[in-house]
């Protein structure tokens, strides 16, 4: 379960590449320009600042001071993490495509791990005595599993349909 901060530490980073994703495509509609766009995710290398906020450098300064490893929620989300000389290789390779070929284009690893397990990787390869500790943000759970939350949608879908003059919902080809 991924969230987005508008304002949080990384908000303007956040939002700064959305709003450039969004600008490429325009001039490139608008100009005739030629662009290539390539979302990068979850990358971790040497010399990341050990106070940027990111799971992997929190994780192992955290390990390596033997302090506590904070998960937020139960640790069951995914990530996929991607080692800077891969998505090198990404940049490299979107790069030498064909001017057709603009992207977006997703440069991350295909393997995901859940944050626990990768909190429990980095406590075995640095030799820690860390312990996992779990904080919750909220006191909130969801209730509504998907195939209720479904039926109730499709219910009122149903309803809607059954009163109402269905051609103006026609899906756009």
């Amino acid at each position: 379960m991924g969230s987005l901060n508008p304002i949080g530490p990384r908000s303007c980073y956040d939002e700064g590449k959305r709003c450039a994703e969004t600008l490429f495509f325009d001039y490139r509609r608008q100009r005739n320009l030629k662009v290539k766009v390539l979302r990068i995710f979850n990358t971790y290398r040497p010399r990341m600042q050990p106070n940027d906020g990111r799971v992997v450098s929190n994780f192992i300064i955290q390990a390596l001071n033997n302090q506590p490893i904070t998960i937020y929620g139960d640790g069951q989300q995914t990530r996929s993490f991607c080692f800077v000389d891969d998505l090198v290789g990404g940049m490299i390779g979107l790069m030498n495509t064909p001017d057709k070929i603009t992207g977006p284009i997703n440069c991350g690893n295909p393997n995901e791990f859940t944050i626990r397990e990768l909190a429990e990787k980095v406590i075995a390869m640095t030799g820690s005595r860390s312990r996992i500790i779990h904080q919750e943000v909220l006191d909130w759970r969801p209730t509504v599993m998907l195939t209720e939350g479904l039926q109730r949608t499709i219910a009122y879908f149903e309803q809607l349909l059954s009163v109402t003059d269905t051609r103006q919902f026609a899906a756009a080809e």
